[in-house]
């Protein structure tokens, strides 16, 4: 019965294998850099995108990742304040560091003001400039 069940945490070990990390490897000196876009306005996809985020943070920690959900389109809905079922969770990782931009081109196309954003939601003039450019400088860019 022992060796079975030494035997059986080999097995587990081997299948859940941690994620090897590469080098540099984050630190709170040089965390990973992240940059999620939410174009999709439906529920599902923001929640994944939401979910990624609280993923990596957990894997991570906060104190080693840097991230940045950028709300462009339709996913725009992601920021906004009247939106009950996202608010809440865009509070919670803003409360570990995550920053959330919203594009103005967006918000000029569907007539949303600065005030309907979540507290502490930056507007940048274009989303998908801002995805841009952060992965220029490095930033890995994830699209759930």
């Amino acid at each position: 019965m022992k060796k079975i069940m030494i035997l059986l945490l080999v097995l587990a070990s081997a299948v859940f294998a941690d994620t090897r990390l590469a080098e540099p490897v984050p630190s709170i000196d040089k965390p990973r850099e992240v940059v999620l876009g939410v174009s999709s306005g439906d529920d599902e996809t923001i929640q994944h995108v939401l979910s990624t985020a609280n993923n990596v943070l957990k894997f991570y920690g906060p104190e080693k990742v840097h991230m940045r959900i950028v709300a462009y389109y339709h996913g725009i809905r992601t920021v906004l304040k009247r939106e009950k079922e996202f608010a809440p969770r865009v509070d919670a990782l803003q409360q570990y560091g995550v920053e959330f931009v919203a594009c103005g081109n967006t918000m000029r196309t569907k007539n949303i003001q600065p005030s309907e954003l979540i507290d502490g939601v930056e507007i940048v003039s274009a989303g998908i400039a801002e995805i841009i450019e952060r992965s220029a400088e490095g930033a890995v860019y994830i699209h759930p």
